[in-house]
This record gives C-alpha cells, structure tokens and sequence, in this order.
C-alpha cells in the first residue's frame, strides 16, 4: 500500500479567493443585523462574534494548507530529496513557514481587537473596530499571496509525480539516454512509456508493475544520465541519482552495444564507474541491449575487455565497509527488445536476485529468532521398509488426456481471423452469418432467401437473361450508329446554282470566322475580365448593327429592336401609375390589373425578409416563425459562450449571489441554511 498520496492535498486557493472565501463565509453563517437601540453588550456580543469567527476560518484554512504539505523531516528520505531536487526545499520551507507566520499574526489581531471591542461605548465604534480588524487580517493574507500562489503550483505538479513505496520489492532500470530503458518498460508492464528514436525521452520517473512468484514487483523507468560532474547535472538527470541512492531495489543498468544511442561502449562503461557507488549492497543485472543489431559474440576485443570490467564491479557486493565477491551467474545478460529475445530472462533474473537479497536480510535481522520459535516442522518417520512411491489414479489420468485432446482439438479448430486472413484479410473478406443456422441440413444454410416486397416476390421479377438482352441492344445501337455516320456528307456545291453556292461561301466563311473567335475567347477566358455592356468602347453590340444584319435578311428588325430596349431598361423610378395615365385604380376588371399589381421599379430586386413563411418550412405564420428564430438565436448563446471559454477564464455563476443580496436575517437561528 503507497503511503504517500499527494494527490489528496487540499487546493491552494490565491489570496484573493482566500479573502473572498472567508469574508462570504462570515457573512452567511452569521448574523447580519444590529440596531442603535440594542443594548451595548449585545452590539459588543454581535461583533465580537463576527472577528471571532473569520479568525477561526482564517485559521482552520491555513492550518489545512500547512498540515497537508508533507514535512520534508517526516517523509522517506527518497522524497525529501526528490523534492528538494524538483523544488528546493529552502523555498517550500520559507512558503510553509510564511503560511504559519500569517496563522499566528491573524491570531493575535483577533485577540487584540477581541479586547478593544470588550470596551466599545457605541455602535459606530464597534462597528469601526470590527471593520478594522477583518481588514487587518485580510492585508496579511494578500501580503503572502506569492507564497500561496508558489504552494499552488508545488501541489500541482506533486500531484502528477508517480505513486512510488520506497518499501516495497523495487526494479530500477538506468543508463544512458536512448538505450532502450522504456521499451524494456513497455514489454514487462502495462504502463505506457512514450519511445522515440532520440535522447532524453523520458523525462521523469515512470513507474509500472510486473509479477513473479505470485508476488508484485515495482519497475521504474528512470531518465538517462550522462558521464559529468554532479554539480553540472540538471533536474532530469538528478531525479534518476536520488532513485538510485534511496531506493531498495534490483539496478538494471543497460548498455546499448550497438552505438545507436550516440554513445560508444568506452562513455558507457565511464558512467558506470563514476555511479557505482550508489549500487552498493543492491543486486545489479549488467543488460547489453540492441543485439538484433550488433551481436555480443562481435564486439571488438577492447569493447568486450570493458564489459568484462564492468562486470568483475557488479560482482561485488559490499557488506559494511569491506567487499565480498560472490556468484556471477546472471551478472551479465544480453537482450533484444525489438525481437524480445531475452527480455523474460533478465526480468526473472532481475526479480530472483532482488528476492534472494530480501530473504538474506531478514535471515539476519533478530525478528527471525521469535518467528522461528512459533514454527515446527513435522517430518514423517518410515515405519517399514516397504518402498512406497507417487501413486496417480487412474481417473485422473483418463481426465488429464481427455483434456489434453480437448486442447488439441481448440488449436485446431479455425477461428473468423484465420479464415479472414486465408481470404484477403480485412476489408475484403465477409464473415457468413448464416453458418451458425441449426437446419435438418447444413446445405440449406446458404440457400437464398425471398425477398417480398409488396405482397410479391422479388424472384419472380428478375429477368436472368437481361445481361443477354443488354448486350444485343449494345449490338443493334452500335451498327445503327455506323448506318448514320455512312448517311453523312460533306456537301461539294457541284450540283447547286450560283446563288446557293454564294449563300454556301458566305455561311462557311461565317462559320470559320465564328470558330475562330470562340478559340481565342476560349484561350484567353481564364485571364480576360467581363467587360459590362456601357464599356463596350467597340460598339460591336447594338441595336443598330442588329437591325443592319435583320434587313439584309429580308427581316424587319422593328419588333426585335423594341423587345430588346424593353428587356434592357434602367434603373429609373417608373411614374406610379394611376388617372394622370387614363387607368382607373377602382376597375378591378381592366386588362391593366397585372400591371397594377406589379411592383414600381421591377429592376430593383428585393431581399426576402427573415420571417417570411416559405411554403414547406411547417410554420403557420411570420409571428410563429418570429418566435422560432429567437428561440434558436437564445439557445445557441450558452453553447458560443461556452465555446470561447478556456480553462484559465475566470468563471463567475451569478453576479447577484441571493445571499448577500436578499433580506437580512435577525441575529436568531441559522438551522435553515
């Protein structure tokens, strides 16, 4: 069980919520009315208890802040120190130590106001007092506004850090950045440590959980560490050295011999040196990891003389100032994570050497002594010579094969996926709902069902030699089409007159001129801009020119001319028509009523306004459509404003809180709230 869950810790609230807190608080839970004429011990008493209860509050809040905030005396030395390297426990103890200061200030501006009120000879003056010292309280707690604000963010953060027992039997894997620490995580745990091709990936500890021996084993990923000072490492790097110098736990300390991480095996095996102090008395597991791209068996023979160093190192294990080698069996494992070759053995080496250690010392310890002496170990004495071995029933034998061929018979029997993949995979291949039918025969099961509609078959429509019939109608279409195209005849002139061959010249010389011109409008459609007709400087469409090409057809151009000026009228307001025009407004029966009806200018066009019914929208009138709009307009207004709302928006449900807006209340029982 985690004994440290910083997840609990109370919201820190800014100075100004802290004031707003309070002050609401006050004026909700106690009374709120005091007349002149009362009796000066009772405007004292109403008072009195107003500065009495908001320091108890200011109290009660600031000793929540301080008691919740661990100790950093108190806890585990691996989080005291973990703290100090993420926060710097100088900060958080001045932060804590300016919340308790505020705490004890406020105490005693209550008592001093507290004695002042006790001698208080008006209402106003009382009141003064009162104000004074809400105010005096409230300045304290806006002065160490930074320091409430600072324990804010630590409570933050603290609350994302991993649920690590120090206690409990602990795997830590180290090692240089991107030598595939969290892909050793990943394949051992369920936790789900992000893995990328580059250094410095993780970038704080990750913790997840294996099993062996029916026993649960805690794994954390720690962030790589490079071969420098220790004064030149940085935050990252400080959280994998504070695991390894608190932590009781099995090291994995992996090599990438490869190089791909960036690192030859010579930095590698520096780093190894410079930290080994901090594996002391703690079983260590050398990992060569990477093989599926640089075999152990291939090394050079200088690389292979520094992993043989190292691994003379972990071979010690040092009891009290002295070292004492001991078996090397399982010092030194090699692994693949990407093939998975050999991670199973380094998790149940890692995992025996770590068990092993645990049992060791608690044979030391003088507890085993009184357990030893509540324990007796019966051993059976032989009465007879008479060899009696393991003797196995025959029913347990006939079950054990009967569930042997049980077994058998599961992994052979093909599976949807099987037959999935067998036939085009995904996507392609469609599972048969019908298989699983229970017919008097299995051939009936992929017989195709009648579709009724109607009361009709759909069977009974369905030609099946319309593919046929299709394909002749494609042959009879095909040689009608060939049929036409011999009928077409470019057409000579030679038996035509003279007239009709001049007609003929001039309606080809039109075509041809009129192709020509759609070419290069065509070609220069995209880039050329419409031209309105009163730009058009080349006068080339008027009525004039229209009735020229008319006449000379032996047309009379006058009615087209007319038509034509009749559809292109101006913008000008036509008179409104009326007796000035001879047209009598009251004759419902003239021929003229359309055009009475018509409106003034029909050039203009007029826009639909937004409550008119439209035929088919199911609203009875403009009212009823009115309504609907604005009902729509309200209901999306929550939505938008919730949209634009961001996580850090201040949020204030109702500017008019009814508690501090409504009718006072009398200085009698506050049960109803």
């Amino acid at each position: 069980m985690v004994q440290y869950n910083f997840k609990k810790i109370t919201v820190v609230p800014t100075g100004k919520d802290f004031v707003d807190i309070i002050l609401s608080r006050t004026q909700r839970q106690t009374p709120t009315v005091v007349h002149k004429g009362y009796a000066i011990a009772r405007i004292r008493q109403f008072y009195m208890r107003k500065v009495k209860y908001t320091q108890s509050n200011f109290h009660e809040k600031l000793s929540t802040i301080i008691e919740e905030f661990p100790r950093l005396g108190d806890i585990h030395p691996f989080y005291g120190d973990l703290l100090h390297v993420l926060y710097n426990k100088d900060h958080y103890k001045l932060a804590l130590g300016q919340i308790n200061t505020a705490r004890n200030l406020i105490g005693k501006i209550s008592k001093d106001y507290v004695k002042l009120l006790k001698y208080g000879d008006s209402l106003y003056r009382c009141k003064t007092l009162k104000v004074a010292a809400l105010g005096r309280m409230c300045t304290v707690i806006k002065r160490v506004g930074p320091s409430l604000a600072y324990l804010e963010q630590i409570r933050q953060h603290m609350a994302r850090l991993p649920s690590i027992d120090p206690n409990t039997r602990t795997i830590l894997i180290c090692g240089y950045p991107n030598v595939g620490k969290s892909s050793f995580m990943n394949k051992i745990t369920r936790a789900d440590v992000d893995v990328q091709p580059y250094a410095f990936t993780t970038k704080s500890l990750f913790v997840g959980h294996t099993d062996y021996k029916y026993l649960r084993y805690q794994v954390i990923d720690t962030p790589g560490i490079l071969d420098r000072p220790f004064e030149d490492r940085n935050i990252i790097e400080m959280c994998s050295i504070t695991a390894l110098a608190h932590l009781r736990a099995a090291v994995l300390f992996f090599l990438d011999i490869s190089g791909t991480c960036g690192y030859s095996i010579q930095q590698q095996a520096a780093l190894f040196h410079s930290i080994k102090s901090l594996f002391m008395n703690k079983p260590l597991v050398i990992v060569c990891n990477k093989t599926d791209l640089q075999p152990f068996e291939s090394l050079s023979e200088e690389d292979k003389k520094l992993v043989m160093e190292m691994k003379a190192e972990a071979t010690k294990t040092v009891i009290g100032q002295g070292g004492e080698a001991t078996n090397d069996e399982g010092v030194l494992l090699t692994m693949s994570t990407l093939t998975e070759e050999g991670v199973i053995a380094v998790k149940n080496t890692a995992c025996e050497r770590l068990l092993d250690q645990r049992v060791e010392q608690k044979m030391k310890s003088k507890k085993l002594n009184d357990c030893l002496n509540r324990f007796h170990v019966a051993m059976p004495k032989p009465r007879d010579q008479k060899d009696r071995p393991a003797c196995i029933p025959q029913a347990v034998l006939e079950a054990r094969a009967k569930n042997a061929e049980a077994a058998a018979e599961k992994e052979k029997r093909k599976l949807e996926r099987d037959l999935e993949n067998e036939n085009g995979g995904a996507g392609v291949y469609s599972a048969s709902l019908k298989k699983h039918y229970i017919l008097a025969h299995d051939e009936w099961k992929e017989d195709i069902m009648p579709e009724i509609l109607d009361g009709h078959n759909v069977a009974d429509f369905i030609d099946p030699d319309i593919l046929l019939r299709l394909e002749e109608l494609e042959r009879e279409e095909g040689l009608r089409q060939e049929q036409e195209e011999d009928d077409d005849f470019e057409m000579d002139g030679a038996e035509l007159t003279p007239e009709q061959q001049a007609d003929l010249a001039k309606i080809r010389k039109k075509k041809s001129l009129l192709i020509r011109e759609h070419r290069i409008k065509k070609s220069t459609a995209e880039s050329r801009p419409i031209v309105p007709r009163k730009f058009d400087k080349a006068r080339i469409f008027t009525t004039q020119r229209m009735g020229r090409e008319l006449s000379s057809l032996g047309i009379n151009p006058k009615e087209a001319i007319n038509r034509a000026r009749s559809k292109s009228r101006g913008r000008k307001r036509e008179r409104s028509l009326g007796e000035n025009d001879g047209i009598d407004s009251m004759d419902v029966d003239d021929d003229n009523k359309k055009r009475r009806l018509m409106p003034r200018s029909r050039s203009r066009s007029k826009s639909r306004p937004p409550n008119e019914v439209i035929p088919g929208e199911g609203l009875k009138d403009s009212m009823q459509k009115s309504k609907a709009i604005n009902l729509a307009k309200k209901s999306v207004n929550k939505r938008n404003k919730e949209a634009r709302r961001g996580e850090a928006d201040r949020t204030i449900p109702t500017t008019r809180p009814k508690h501090l807006m409504t009718g006072k209340r009398g200085i009698g029982k506050t049960q109803r709230r």
